[in-house]
Formats: structure tokens, sequence, C-alpha cells
């Protein structure tokens, strides 16, 4: 995984009225769990913004009060209208403990389907995982090369080394799904064979 470092500020006041404060400020109210105990805190809007609207996953270097820690963003809680950053919650994470953290997924090949006129359609843009921090791949790359027409890739088909897939097993990554003119095609191949 990639890395990213952010600097923090710790935080007493935790009642309403110093949260609005704080995010007046520019500032985002934040938590870290996972450690020893919780810690309350405060990053600057503009430093996580590279690090929220992005597709990649990343391990945070955290820096509060001059404390150093790693951890991964939990949890992100944005105003209904605004879209705002509201709250964000971090995990602190420890090389010999496990994590569980959605993984990107990144289609690789040329589905035999879409050779005979399919689409290809990912389902699932993210799959949660189960691992070591330092195993947790930025994406994961599936082939599809072998993919036929209306057939589908499931979470249960799929392995890795040392991840553990928690999506159901039934669940659908990707698809080739039969366009109008496939089915036609098809159609008029079967008309013909008669």
């Amino acid at each position: 995984m990639k890395t990213f470092e952010l600097a923090g500020q710790s935080r007493t006041d935790l009642g309403k009225k110093a949260t609005k404060a704080v995010r007046k400020d520019s500032k985002i109210p934040a938590i870290l769990y996972g450690g020893e105990k919780e810690i309350a805190f405060t990053v600057n809007e503009s430093d996580v913004r590279n690090l929220i609207y992005t597709p990649d996953i990343f391990v945070i270097d955290l820096t509060i009060d001059g404390q150093a820690c790693q951890a991964i963003i939990q949890d992100l809680q944005f105003h209904p209208v605004s879209d705002e950053v509201l709250h964000m919650d971090f995990l602190q994470i420890f090389p010999d403990k496990a994590i569980t953290i959605e993984v990107p997924v990144k289609l690789e090949g040329l589905a035999e389907g879409v050779k005979q006129g399919g689409k290809l359609s990912l389902e699932m843009r993210k799959i949660r995982v189960k691992a070591l921090s330092a195993n947790v791949p930025e994406r994961l790359v599936i082939n599809v090369s072998e993919l036929g027409l209306g057939k589908t890739i499931q979470v249960g088909q799929l392995a890795f080394d040392n991840l553990e897939l928690l999506n159901a097993k039934n669940a659908v990554v990707c698809a080739v799904k039969l366009t109008r003119a496939a089915r036609g095609a098809k159609a008029a191949a079967a008309a013909g064979k008669k």
C-alpha cells in the first residue's frame, strides 16, 4: 500500500459547540482507535483532500502532537447536502495484527465474451479483505480473459495469497453481459441453423 503523511493536533473540547468551532476553522474532527486509548484530534481539510478523494488506499503515517503511529481510515462521515467531511475515524495498525479494509478491484485482459459482442461490467469496485497490513495490496487484479458471454466471476471463485475475502461468496465481482446486438446475432445464427 502507498503511504500518506498526516499531522494532527489533539483536542480536549468534545462537545457540539467545540466541534462546530473546529469545522468553522476549516478543520475536521477525528478520532484514533485501536491503540491503548482513543485519541481525539483535528486535521486540516486541505491536508486530507488527496487522501479522501481517491480510489487508492493508504497507510497513514499519522503524527499527533509529535507522537507518531500508523493508521488507516476506518470511517468517513459526510454532510448530507454539502458533501463536506464532518468526521473521520482512523484505526491504528500494528505489524502483527490483522486489519479489515476494502481494496479496489482492477480487471485485466480481454474477456472472451467481449470478443463475441458482450459488454464487460464491473459490479464491485472494492472487495473487503482481512490481512496483516504488510500483505494488503494496492489493488486486487482479476484476469477476465477466460470469461465467456453471459458468465460472471464471484467472490467465492477468487483466491489471493495471505488475504481472507470477507464479502459473500456468491457476490458477483464482474460479468460479461449480452448486449442487444449480441442477442440479435445469436438469434439470427440460431434461425440460420434451422
